[in-house]
């Protein structure tokens, strides 16, 4: 405990735990893996006493003390490799963090596959090379046996180590397809998140497929909350309280994703990041940005576009409809005016430029389907010989 009242020693106490993985919420399964680490430990120590004491105890065959001061340097080297090899083997499991049963698979299968290849090519080869009616194998047939077997399991592993990423097995070359349930889950990029809208759509339980968040996301994230440009940090933080508030709603389910997958081991860029894991995990990609869009369809995975969700929402109106619309300001071309549905939908009216501030009836002329939006074409409607409108009062001074 006198480490934390050094200076710094609470960063250094927090760098050690985030090592050990045992941070101030630690992970079940990386306790255990601790635990177990521990009686591995303990019972490497316990071997190498057992290993020092049997080279170091008297014996019938070494009685005197000279005896017994020769077998010591044995006990201790024994108690020595033991110990060296042991916690070497810890170490190692400590410092390679990314493990892959794929690996493990083809070292074991390749074994397996070698060692009865070896056995089979050594039998049958052995009548034609050494004299199989001798009562004991002879040192040249053992050799040979050795070498052909060591030569079938090199060949055999290395073989399988190149070929794992392929074939991904856990049966040697059998690939199980995979079962997906239910809906397919749903990948957020950073765009969408800063958004906002899709926790706003989590809240109408339109969403009830899984949702998930890449831990590279979520860094991204943290790096746009702490930028200097103000503008980005405001994002960024708006982003994280989204995080947050989807968190917490109990309509949903939100994962981390540590996206640890060997595909995404040389790929830096995050848009790229995130299509390889939506395909390795068959999901859909949420956003709404059009080059990540672009970048999802080539490859072949499906994407859900916050934009065109929100076009394919947005009222429909049909030519020759009335529709009741407030002019807020003068069109591009002469004589226009323009207005916005509550959806957001743009209204361009022609002759409206003199109702400008007024709420008009208008017939819709055209609907017009664009990548910004929909965009909807009207005149003012005249009954009579007179034009229908509505005076609103004038808005307070300071709003637009």
């Amino acid at each position: 405990m006198a480490c934390l009242t050094l200076p710094g020693g609470s960063t250094v106490l927090k760098m050690l735990l985030s090592w050990l993985k045992l941070d101030d919420k630690p992970n079940p399964g990386a306790v255990l893996l601790w635990v177990l680490r521990g009686c591995f430990g303990a019972v490497v120590i316990g071997i190498a006493l057992m290993a020092f004491q049997h080279f170091s105890t008297r014996t019938p065959q070494s009685s005197s003390d000279a005896q017994l001061a020769e077998r010591l340097p044995q006990a201790v080297t024994a108690f020595a490799v033991i110990l060296v090899f042991g916690f070497a083997v810890i170490l190692s499991d400590v410092l390679i963090r990314e493990k892959q049963i794929t690996t493990i698979s083809a070292v074991y299968f390749g074994l397996l596959l070698g060692l009865l290849l070896g056995h089979i090519f050594a039998a049958a080869l052995s009548p034609f090379l050494f004299d199989t009616q001798a009562d004991k194998p002879t040192f040249e047939s053992n050799l040979l046996r050795i070498f052909i077997t060591t030569l079938s399991c090199y060949i055999c592993v290395s073989t399988l180590l190149q070929t794992k990423d392929e074939f991904r097995f856990i049966i040697p070359y059998v690939e199980f397809a995979r079962q997906i349930k239910g809906n397919r889950p749903l990948v957020l990029d950073t765009s969408v998140i800063i958004d906002g809208r899709i926790a706003d759509i989590c809240d109408t339980r339109f969403i009830d497929a899984v949702i998930i968040v890449p831990r590279f996301v979520l860094q991204e994230l943290q790096g746009i909350a702490d930028s200097n440009d103000k503008l980005k940090r405001n994002r960024g933080r708006r982003g994280l309280d989204m995080l947050k508030r989807m968190q917490s709603n109990t309509k949903i389910e939100l994962q981390m994703h540590e996206a640890n997958i060997p595909e995404l081991r040389n790929i830096q860029k995050v848009d790229e990041r995130l299509v390889v894991l939506a395909k390795a995990l068959g999901a859909r990609v949420v956003t709404n940005d059009f080059n990540l869009n672009k970048i999802a369809q080539l490859q072949g995975v499906e994407v859900i576009n916050l934009n065109e969700l929100a076009n394919a929402l947005k009222s429909v109106a049909l030519p020759g409809e009335l529709l009741g619309i407030r002019i807020v300001k003068m069109g591009e071309m002469p004589g226009q005016g323009v207005g916005y549905l509550e959806d957001g939908t743009m209204v361009v009216v022609e002759q409206g430029r003199n109702f400008v501030g007024q709420e008009v009836q208008i017939s819709v002329i055209n609907v017009l389907q664009t990548p910004a939006g929909r965009m909807i074409f009207g005149r003012v409607e005249s009954r009579g010989g007179s034009i229908t409108t509505t005076h609103l009062p004038p808005e307070p001074p300071g709003r637009t």
